[in-house]
């Protein structure tokens, strides 16, 4: 038996609610794009009819847009459909006016690159009627097209007195639920947020004026006006980048790549922000406003501004609210990044006061970028401030100082030793901020002079004075008992002499070997046994903390001749939980219990001897 042959192609049925649906969902952030789609196509049919009568004057077209509350309407003098295009182009979803081979030469000079923007009307209206006569047939009559959200469409030729110019005229008639993007009000909004920096001259209408009509864009964008100074233009700038932003910025920085037709201005946040927090860019494409919040037109590390460029070249993701990710785009970002490095050399070279603002505001974002960028290295290093032994301080001053620089690894062990290294002589730089210890390894690229290393316990106890044999032998007996009382958390005890003699003990001991002996704990416990203590033997022992106490602290040297035990452990404990608490580090549970309980002890004690 042989079965039919079922195997014809066959056309897709599209469901036009269902697309709309898919569109006001997933592909537009909001219905009122629908405008921004309806004077895109506009600006794009100026385009055309400038290229098919290129002596015609930068004004003579133009764009009208009328709301009244009843509808909405936008009129271009643009190059005009006949009524194949409309067949062809209005009738058929996903395919572009801007891809028919006659204009494909001219795609570049397209702001839309895909064929579904009329649909973006369906978001507020159930009818889309567009009338149109085009400028490439001379005599050509006016056509009629109207389509509705069912899918359906109508089209008929009407007299060329029906539109006596060449052009088109799209005209809505909104939904109840989308009153609010169709209000008069709204629709003039919307016109200025998306075409305030359009070529085409825009003018709207709200019908209440008798006929007159106001412009949306009467300005060029600021860096395309003519200025009386240098100072003047740069004045005008950042007015702008404040009108655009809502803040005065440090500083403005004129933007120009003319390979991509890219203008625009990068404004100096003024205050700091949190490492990593991108701020959205606010792009225009050949005018029209493409994104508030794009973010990959600058690196990582540029967080410190906020720009506003309009460019040709950019490519448009479908939704036209964001950049496509190419190698254009990637160029135009390595460009950007090239022209802020500029402005920090340019900066550090001519106005040491504005670069010392800009520091004291972005210190972590130049720090960001001078791990990975050696001009920048060379350059800045020596501005940046650190925290040091010395207060805060730029490198350059600190080298001026301390020929051997140490640095820590951690802001906490910075904290436990700062004291003591600066009454010791020693330069020690905090090292435990983001990129910190990175830059000040790198400081003898700088100043060859200078050698840097990490701070070790051992560097830090080598420059304590050792006490005396007889007031060592005097101490041993508590030592021992302080040992024992603490050997829970690891820790050894020592008695040295060392300035401040107000700091009665100093704890060492570093993130990493809290870490090794957590690590080496929990492995003697997973493995047990034999075999656990087998490799137990053969491990290399974690390092231990050190609590090292000061004899030239009065009541340290009344702890060391304690002779009763108790009271003895309860001292030293009461030591080991100040020192910890001075090292700002957090506390593990069995610490904060260690503090109360001694603190507890130490009270009963000292009852009891007054009753």
């Amino acid at each position: 038996m042989t079965l039919p042959d079922t195997s014809a192609d066959r056309t897709f049925q599209v469901d036009l609610r269902g697309l709309v649906d898919l569109l006001s969902h997933h592909l537009y952030s909001s219905p009122r794009v629908y405008l921004r789609e309806l004077m895109q196509n506009a600006v794009d049919a100026l385009t055309a009819r400038h290229t098919l009568e290129p002596g015609a004057s930068a004004g003579e077209f133009g764009i009208r847009l009328y709301a009244d509350g009843s509808v909405v309407r936008i009129e271009d003098d643009g190059v005009g459909l006949t009524e194949a295009d409309v067949h062809t182009f209005l009738a058929t979803i996903g395919r572009s006016s801007k891809r028919a081979e006659r204009i494909a030469e001219q795609r570049a000079d397209f702001i839309g690159q895909f064929g579904i923007g009329l649909l973006s009307c369906f978001l507020v209206a159930d009818e889309i009627h567009v009338v149109s006569r085009s400028a490439r047939t001379p005599d050509a009559p006016a056509v009629e097209w109207r389509g509705r959200g069912d899918g359906s469409y109508s089209v008929r030729t009407l007299p060329a007195s029906a539109r006596p110019r060449p052009g088109t005229t799209v005209t809505l008639t909104p939904r109840a639920d989308a009153v609010e993007w169709t209000r008069p009000a709204q629709v003039h909004a919307l016109a200025q947020h998306f075409g305030s920096l359009l070529r085409h001259p825009v003018t709207f209408d709200d019908g209440a004026t008798g006929g007159t009509a106001v412009p949306v864009n009467p300005e060029a964008a600021p860096w395309a006006r003519h200025h009386p100074t240098p100072g003047a233009r740069a004045r005008a700038l950042a007015a702008y980048g404040e009108e655009v932003f809502g803040f005065t910025p440090l500083d403005t920085i004129e933007l120009d790549l003319p390979a991509v037709g890219l203008k625009g201005i990068a404004c100096i946040l003024p205050e700091a922000v949190p490492a990593g927090r991108r701020h959205g860019h606010r792009v225009h494409v050949k005018g029209m406003l493409l994104s508030e919040q794009a973010e990959e037109i600058l690196p990582d590390w540029a967080f410190f501004v906020r720009c506003v460029v309009d460019a040709e070249s950019l490519r448009p993701t479908a939704s036209r609210e964001s950049l496509y990710e190419d190698d254009t785009l990637a160029a135009v970002r390595d460009a950007l990044a090239e022209r802020l490095r500029a402005w920090i050399a340019g900066t550090a070279a001519q106005d040491p006061d504005l670069l010392g603002r800009f520091l004291q505001a972005h210190h972590l974002a130049v720090k960001s970028l001078a791990v990975h960028d050696d001009e920048i290295l060379r350059m800045l290093l020596p501005w940046l401030p650190f925290e040091t032994t010395a207060g805060h301080a730029t490198l350059d001053e600190f080298a001026r100082t301390h020929r051997t620089v140490l640095v820590t690894s951690s802001v906490e062990e910075f904290r436990q030793v700062a004291a003591i290294a600066s009454a010791a002589g020693l330069g020690v730089v905090n090292g435990g901020y983001t990129y910190d210890r990175q830059l000040v390894h790198r400081l003898p690229e700088i100043r060859p002079e200078v050698t840097v290393s990490d701070l070790d316990p051992e560097t830090l106890t080598a420059h304590l004075d050792p006490v005396d044999r007889e007031t060592e032998l005097a101490a041993a007996a508590y030592l021992a008992r302080a040992r024992d009382a603490l050997a829970v958390f690891d820790c050894d005890v020592a008695l040295r002499t060392f300035q401040p003699a107000s700091a009665p003990a100093l704890l060492v001991d570093s993130r990493e070997a809290r870490h090794e002996r957590t690590r080496s704990r929990l492995a003697r416990e997973q493995e047990g046994g034999l075999w656990g203590d087998i490799l137990g033997a053969l491990r290399q022992e974690a390092p231990r903390a050190q609590l090292i106490l000061n004899q030239l602290n009065p009541l340290v040297r009344t702890a060391v001749t304690i002779e009763e035990p108790e009271l003895a452990r309860t001292s030293a404990e009461a030591l080991y939980g100040q020192a910890v608490m001075l090292s700002r580090r957090p506390l593990r549970p069995a610490e904060s219990s260690l503090i109360n309980r001694s603190f507890l002890d130490l009270l009963a004690h000292a009852l009891r001897k007054d009753s």
